[in-house]
């Protein structure tokens, strides 16, 4: 079983519920378990599990155009198992959400990714095209905010997460699913 965990921060529960659907897609894929870790509230034990997964993916709000004070104290706390090269040849991704449509989203998927990077880990993006980019697009297509990267969402400002797009959530299992698809490709490669 390769466990994929989900490293997330979330101010207002739209993060919380994208990385819901992010680990309800890891969690679909047969030889995959997917679970979810608030780097706000980590423990010893959290961190042992984080360094035991086959694939972490990296989940932020997008607040000024990077990712949230929260979880860039997460990225510094990191330092020990970047020292130890903990999380060398993992798998990676991550996800982001902000209250406008671009709302700089790309800025903080690349600074997750650089993370990974950092760590040694191999970073995997989305493999669906891009939706809503043409005449006959809709905000209900996958990937409607054309990310590559990882996955995007928007959520209203002045809605709860309730409310955010099926769309956008569907687009996170897809990354899910990616992620522990590549995971367990890549640990049966290696055995």
């Amino acid at each position: 079983m390769a466990l994929i965990a989900i490293a997330y921060h979330s101010g207002f529960g739209h993060t919380l519920r994208q990385a819901q659907a992010v680990a309800a897609g890891a969690g679909s894929v047969a030889g995959a378990q997917a679970k979810l870790f608030a780097v706000d509230t980590l423990t010893e034990a959290d961190w042992a599990e984080l360094e035991s997964a086959s694939a972490i993916i990296f989940g932020s709000p997008t607040y000024m155009g990077s990712a949230s004070a929260k979880f860039k104290e997460f990225m510094d706390a990191s330092s020990k198992p970047w020292m130890a090269r903990a999380w060398k040849d993992k798998v990676a991704g991550g996800f982001t959400t902000s209250g406008s449509q671009s709302g700089d989203k790309l800025n903080t998927l690349i600074q997750l990714m650089v993370f990974a990077n950092q760590h040694g880990m191999l970073w995997v993006g989305l493999d669906i095209m891009p939706g809503n980019n043409t005449s006959k697009g809709s905000v209900n297509d996958l990937n409607r905010l054309g990310s590559f990267s990882g996955a995007m969402a928007q959520a209203n400002a002045d809605q709860g997460a309730e409310a955010m797009l099926d769309s956008d959530l569907q687009t996170a299992e897809r990354l899910g699913v990616r992620v522990a698809e590549t995971a367990l490709a890549f640990k049966r490669g290696r055995a």
